[in-house]
């Protein structure tokens, strides 16, 4: 549905080095960068991008993992990269049986996730 998505950031350098971190097990990294603004994604197709700007207040961003074993890669990455655990990782049967998903916040404190789908 969509093709890709920003947020805004208070310190776009740390933001970047988080982001780096913690969405690299899930085969993220940056695929372009400006002087303001970071894309990352898959096999060189920015999908999410950080910017400096004012936040309009907290957010949450699901991102796809392929398996669990990236969710829990994702999660320990994140919270090794200075975000602060928001719910480790698990299944959330409440969405659905083979829902299994973890949450961090991330620098400005938007709740970031990984989620696999597939059962185990």
């Amino acid at each position: 549905m969509l093709d890709h998505l920003g947020i805004a950031v208070k310190d776009p350098q740390k933001s970047k080095e988080f982001y780096l971190k913690a969405l690299k097990p899930l085969g993220y990294g940056i695929v372009m960068e400006f002087e303001t603004a970071v894309g990352f994604g898959p096999k060189g197709k920015p999908a999410f991008w950080v910017a400096p700007g004012n936040a309009s207040g907290p957010i949450h961003l699901a991102f796809i993992a392929a398996d669990r074993s990236q969710v829990d890669a994702f999660y320990e990455a994140a919270i090794q990269a200075g975000g602060r655990d928001n719910g480790k990782p698990g299944i959330r049967a409440h969405y659905h049986p083979d829902y299994y998903g973890a949450f961090v916040f991330d620098l400005d404190g938007n709740n970031i996730e990984a989620v696999c789908h597939k059962p185990a």
